[in-house]
């Protein structure tokens, strides 16, 4: 596996933890439909949370977050409706990034609550 694979699992081992931590119940994780992906989805309570996660070694090109574009976002938006529709739930969605610096044994992690919405949803 290239190294920025393992990287990236090891970026959502520690965003898994981190949610557990803070009492969602993960659902899903690496949820695929088609083409699209949603690393973590949890419930929290009334909600549930869509979560994308960003793992770095650096912040040499910039803060994880940022590599979350539109397209992404759209992506996360269009998994959450199919998710929802399949499963016939009429909840509140969160969508949320964790953006994780892992440079030797240190580790930062950046929680954005909200990071976008869905207007329609």
């Amino acid at each position: 596996m290239a190294q920025h694979n393992q990287l990236g699992k090891e970026g959502e081992r520690l965003a898994k933890i981190y949610l557990l931590n803070k009492n969602h119940v993960i659902l899903e994780e690496n949820w695929r439909c088609g083409k699209i992906e949603v690393d973590l989805i949890s419930d929290q309570g009334e909600m549930i949370v869509f979560t994308e996660v960003k793992t770095r070694s650096t912040k040499e090109f910039g803060n994880p977050e940022e590599a979350v574009d539109e397209d992404k976002e759209l992506s996360m938006i269009n998994a959450a409706d199919i998710y929802l529709r399949n499963l016939n739930l009429d909840v509140e969605v969160r969508f949320d990034i964790i953006a994780i610096i892992m440079s030797g044994k240190n580790v930062e992690i950046n929680h954005i609550e909200d990071a976008f919405t869905a207007n329609y949803m």
